[in-house]
């Protein structure tokens, strides 16, 4: 496989298309030896079903894992740390992943329960788990989806889940984009397979999936993510850690330089969603570095008070984030916001909590309203 080639296949039998796909690159080539410790890192960002649009199909890493060991690779392992409020082994069970386990004798390592060292990643120190740092190779599994703060999330993203919790909190205090690109700078990942079968072009942790039965492969992770936003409908500078990242050497961001290959052609013509959620959505939010958790628990929530018609009810923008600390509002969610006079706290709370919140909140300038 070529470094600027993107290869895409298409159907439903994910495991087969996966090892199809990985033959096609020819993936055991670039594998330096088959004592290599390999490192398959998917996407759990939270106890989410596949087909809701948030977490790696399990079958794709089957396939993965399948096509390694039936080549001689052995010394393999799953590992992920899922985003700050949830729980990895919780994640990793409803997706299938203990399965896997104990099928192919694969170890999942939980992230979130690792050590940690301090690297220097292209001129910022950060923390990266211990576990990810013993990697002789790095297979990337991210899901194609959309993203409440940086539009989209795919390759270059997905590292976040090799950090410890109060690093993925901190690279929100320092704007996501910057860390993100020197996070890639710092630790390599050597070969991509993008989950791209029903990706939620919203939400970060899905609830409306884009169904499009595709799997991708890429080995310059820059280059793949640039492809993305181009198949969603972004511009490359509307994701700043894409020309970031790029400027660290990690790779190309032009997508027109990407040699799209298909296996085969999708049975039939695919649905693009054309309007985003998440941008109609993000008018009624003052957000200041806010976790992706508790980001991205209040726009499904807000998503449900649009669809009972409520939301235009509520005229105070509602604070969110970090750098809501110490200082006083009338409307806040999430712990960072205990100080307003109406706050919803927890780290994060849950999207449920979220909407029961803010609908006692509506009703309750309803009945505040003077009789005409």
């Amino acid at each position: 496989m070529r470094e600027q080639e993107i290869l895409a296949i298409y159907g439903t039998e994910y495991k087969e298309m996966t090892k199809q796909l990985l033959q096609e690159a020819n993936l055991q080539e670039q594998i330096p030896d088959k004592e290599c410790r390999i490192g398959i890192k998917p996407n759990l960002v939270s106890p989410s079903e596949p087909s809701w649009g948030a977490t790696t199909h399990p079958e794709i890493v089957a396939g993965i894992i399948e096509y390694l060991q039936e080549r001689g690779f052995q010394n393999l392992v799953m590992l992920e740390g899922s985003w700050v409020g949830d729980k990895t082994p919780e994640a990793a069970a409803l997706c299938g992943y203990d399965d896997l386990v104990e099928k192919y004798r694969v170890e999942f390592l939980d992230l979130q329960k690792d050590n940690w060292q301090t690297c220097d990643c292209q001129g910022m120190e950060l923390k990266i788990c211990e576990e990810a740092l013993k990697l002789d190779f790095l297979i990337n599994v991210p899901v194609m989806k959309g993203h409440c703060q940086t539009k989209i999330t795919c390759a270059l993203k997905n590292m976040k889940g090799l950090l410890p919790n109060a690093e993925k909190r901190r690279f929100h205090a320092l704007g996501l984009h910057k860390p993100i690109a020197h996070l890639n700078a710092g630790i390599r990942q050597d070969f991509v397979v993008v989950d791209n079968i029903c990706g939620d072009w919203d939400f970060e942790d899905g609830g409306n999936p884009v169904v499009l039965n595709r799997i991708m492969a890429a080995a310059d992770p820059v280059l793949c993510d640039a492809y993305v936003c181009h198949l969603m409908g972004y511009e490359v500078e509307e994701v700043p850690y894409i020309t970031m990242a790029e400027e660290l050497g990690v790779g190309l961001s032009d997508w027109r330089l990407a040699e799209f290959r298909e296996l085969n052609r999708p049975l039939r013509g695919a649905y693009y969603p054309k309007e985003r959620k998440v941008v109609e959505l993000a008018d009624a939010v003052e957000e200041v570095e806010s976790c992706s958790a508790c980001y991205g628990y209040l726009l499904p929530a807000l998503q449900k008070l649009k669809e009972e018609g409520i939301l235009g009810q509520l005229k105070e923008k509602i604070c969110i984030g970090q750098g809501y600390r110490g200082q006083t509002g009338e409307l806040g969610i999430g712990l960072c916001t205990k100080d307003f006079q109406h706050s919803l706290k927890g780290c994060p709370p849950t999207e449920g909590e979220i909407y029961e919140f803010l609908k006692s909140y509506i009703t309750a300038l309803e009945e505040e309203k003077p009789e005409k």
